[in-house]
């Protein structure tokens, strides 16, 4: 095996692809970046696995020889973002597991593995689907929702987002049992989606959602069985195994009838929760609303053991007044998912649940469950 590659190029893809490298492998070898050079194709393709997630990137580099090997990950990453801003040159040396390395003046011999040992990335079984999906709707879909997975690992299937699709429509949710975020967006390629229901872990769509934000549009190529699923864009490739379990049935959570609306503007309410989420107790983080329907204001106040500050805003109220509370960070984070200049906050009680929703923008519904205001 022997390429060379331009710096840069080797560093970006290298990074993309080690965050399939698990800090404490299963296996040595899966400490490692599989290499395989291909001469006659003049590419580089780069693979890492860590059993559940595996990310591939193949790219155009100049091939000298054929060849494959795995080097460590963590060294690879040390090394080759500090050398120099010119072409690198790898090359196996005969007969042994040393690879040299090397860019300008600098100079490096590693010891790697046979890539015999490197286990293969699942494949989608034969009762497998293939579909395409626009980027830009996927995009939003992930931003949408990917902050409201749980972060409790004894709840599997709450650590992942739920996405279903059929006919023109998809529709992305998640929940960690305090709040729901529910997106629904339409897509154009009805005829190529068969139906789809399939809950990805969090970690996956992270990954996805980097390897995404260079495209930006157009689509991706998306395989998937009952285990297992594949994006695949031109120079990428990314496989996860797929939850295994049933998504809670989170459309009944979604009430259809409130008597208390509120509409505000979204940048005004974010400031305001910011300045006095400050003072928020760090053990509920508790932030509370004081809604007037006669003034046609929000006061927002927050304390801690030894401090208290409030801040108010103007609101278009329609209900009665009314005081509920919320976890700042869960307000926080669904109101900065949506992107319209006002935001509907739509409640029955202080203790059931309030939905939010962008006014005149994407079809988001975010739920959350005040926290109880104790005397």
């Amino acid at each position: 095996m022997k390429f060379s590659s331009p710096k840069s190029e080797l560093a970006n893809y290298l990074s993309f692809v080690s965050r399939a490298v698990s800090s404490r492998p299963l296996l040595p070898i899966m400490g490692n970046i599989y290499f395989l050079a291909d001469q006659q194709r003049q590419t580089l393709l780069l693979k890492a696995f860590d059993g559940s997630l595996g990310i591939t990137a193949e790219f155009s580099a100049q091939v000298f020889e054929t060849g494959e090997f795995t080097l460590p990950a963590r060294l690879l990453n040390d090394i080759v973002p500090r050398l120099p801003d010119a072409d690198v040159k790898v090359e196996l040396e005969t007969g042994s597991e040393q690879v040299s390395i090397s860019c300008g003046s600098a100079r490096y011999r590693l010891m790697g593995m046979s890539a015999e040992e490197f286990p293969e990335l699942p494949k989608i079984g034969t009762d497998g689907h293939t579909t395409v999906l626009p980027v830009e709707a996927l995009l939003e879909g992930l931003r949408s929702t990917i902050f409201a997975v749980s972060t409790d690992e004894t709840k599997k299937i709450l650590t992942g987002v739920n996405l279903t699709a059929s006919g023109e429509k998809m529709e992305f949710a998640a929940t960690d049992g305090h709040r729901l975020s529910v997106l629904q967006t339409e897509v154009s390629d009805a005829e190529e989606m068969p139906a789809v229901q399939v809950v990805i872990p969090a970690r996956t769509l992270r990954e996805l959602e980097k390897m995404l934000e260079k495209q930006t549009e157009g689509v991706i190529a998306v395989q998937f069985d009952q285990t297992q699923i594949v994006f695949e864009s031109a120079k990428q490739t990314l496989t996860s195994r797929l939850l295994d379990g049933n998504f809670p049935n989170y459309r009944q959570l979604l009430p259809k009838d409130f008597l208390l609306r509120v509409t505000v503007d979204r940048k005004s309410f974010l400031a305001s929760l910011e300045r006095v989420a400050v003072l928020a107790d760090n053990t509920n983080h508790l932030v509370k609303l004081s809604i007037d329907e006669r003034k046609q204001e929000i006061v927002l106040t927050a304390e801690s053991a030894d401090a208290n500050g409030q801040d108010s805003l103007t609101a278009q109220v329609a209900g009665n007044s009314m005081e509920i509370a919320f976890n700042e960070k869960y307000l926080n984070e669904g109101i900065k998912a949506m992107h319209t200049t006002e935001v509907l906050m739509q409640i029955n009680t202080p203790i059931s649940p309030v939905v939010f929703t962008p006014v005149g923008g994407s079809k988001l519904n975010y739920l959350i469950m005040p926290v109880q205001i104790r005397n």
